[in-house]
């Protein structure tokens, strides 16, 4: 909104200096300090209201014993991050942009079922909160709306199913048809929705790695919307992409906001309020911009976790169905609690696993210059 009131400004007045609020490098910035802004200034009522109202952590009987400690930390943070986001990108984004819409609806989407699923899990006591189908329904649902979206939209008219392929220069992959591509997106960004969630097990774990991500995101975002910069680097140009790298700004912003009061020991938890939309947003960008085949690299993390419990569960079932009793390959899955019941301590884990998301998200960069 401010956008278009300063571009109304330039273009009947002319101020010096009122130019830059065409750039999106420009506007990408004011994003990051708006929502830094935002979430240092409502997170702290937000905490206060979640405690006033005692929406407190509810933690699995099952898992490491010094997580009990964490009983009753406010959750539902994500509540933080949503205006941490929505509000700048409202502000700076051009929202004649259907990406920058397209991206709003899958973030209020998923917010909403992550919403369902903690106010069942703290206010209304389910243990398990919203069942398992009817999130995956949600999620699904997002899914398929993106991809119709996509696959119809005429910012891709001749290039509905193609995508960039890492590492090999001017060769891009095509999926042909609709019923390939749709239910590919429909996978990643369900898949990714329920990564983040499960990277969600420590404190300062799932933003901190969510916002490296989105920082990567947002270059990709950025020369993939650039014409010289996407045929420089032999890239499918996206007329209008760049737009979300205002968002992702926000998002990088929203994530260091957030960090401030999640770090250990966490004043807050971002509950899957936060957690369903993080991933979704990370899945719909990365097939918004044709750069999904990249996100096993720079959401590398996320794959990890995902696997470290899918690895788990399968070995279990199978020593159960063979010796009459499960084994594990790992003390506790996801992985990052393997590494705790090994004693390492909680922060150790965090900044590692920080440093695992750089090195992967350098990488997924570098893969642009090999092309």
């Amino acid at each position: 909104m401010l956008y278009y009131l300063f571009d109304w400004i330039n273009r009947l007045y002319a101020p010096p200096g009122f130019d830059a609020f065409k750039f999106i490098t420009f506007r990408s910035g004011l994003a990051v300090l708006t929502s830094l802004i935002i979430c240092f200034w409502f997170g702290p009522k937000i905490i206060n209201k979640l405690k006033e109202k005692q929406i407190g952590e509810m933690v699995r009987e099952d898992g490491p014993e010094r997580h009990k400690a964490k009983a009753g930390t406010p959750t539902m943070g994500g509540l933080i991050i949503h205006l941490g986001i929505l509000v700048p990108i409202l502000l700076w984004g051009d929202l004649k942009n259907m990406y920058v819409w397209l991206i709003i609806l899958v973030t209020i989407w998923l917010g909403i079922v992550g919403f369902i699923d903690d106010y069942l899990k703290v206010v209304k006591k389910y243990p398990k909160g919203l069942i398992a189908r009817y999130k995956l329904i949600g999620q699904i649902s997002i899914g398929l709306i993106v991809g119709v979206i996509l696959y119809n939209s005429p910012e891709f008219d001749g290039i509905e199913t193609i995508t960039t392929l890492p590492f090999i220069k001017n060769l891009n992959w095509d999926y042909v048809y609709w019923w390939i591509y749709i239910p590919v997106i429909v996978f990643i960004i369900t898949a990714t929705s329920n990564a983040v969630n499960l990277t969600d097990g420590l404190d300062g774990l799932a933003i901190g790695t969510v916002g490296i991500a989105a920082l990567t995101l947002t270059v990709m975002a950025y020369v993939s919307g650039h014409i010289e910069f996407s045929r420089y680097l032999s890239i499918v140009y996206l007329r209008g992409s760049g737009e979300l790298a205002v968002f992702l700004s926000a998002l990088v912003g929203a994530s260091l906001g957030f960090l401030w009061f999640n770090a250990y020991p966490a004043q807050v938890f971002m509950g899957d309020t936060g957690s369903l939309a993080l991933g979704g947003i990370i899945g719909a960008v990365s097939v918004m911009i044709k750069k999904e085949l990249l996100l096993p690299v720079f959401g590398g993390v996320f794959v990890i976790e995902t696997l470290s419990v899918i690895i788990q569960r399968l070995y279990f079932k199978y020593t159960k169905r063979k010796y009459g009793e499960g084994r594990r390959v790992f003390k506790m899955a996801p992985i990052h609690h393997h590494f705790e019941l090994l004693g390492w301590d909680e922060p150790k884990i965090v900044i590692r696993f920080y440093i695992i998301a750089i090195i992967f998200s350098i990488l997924s960069l570098v893969t642009f210059k090999i092309r």
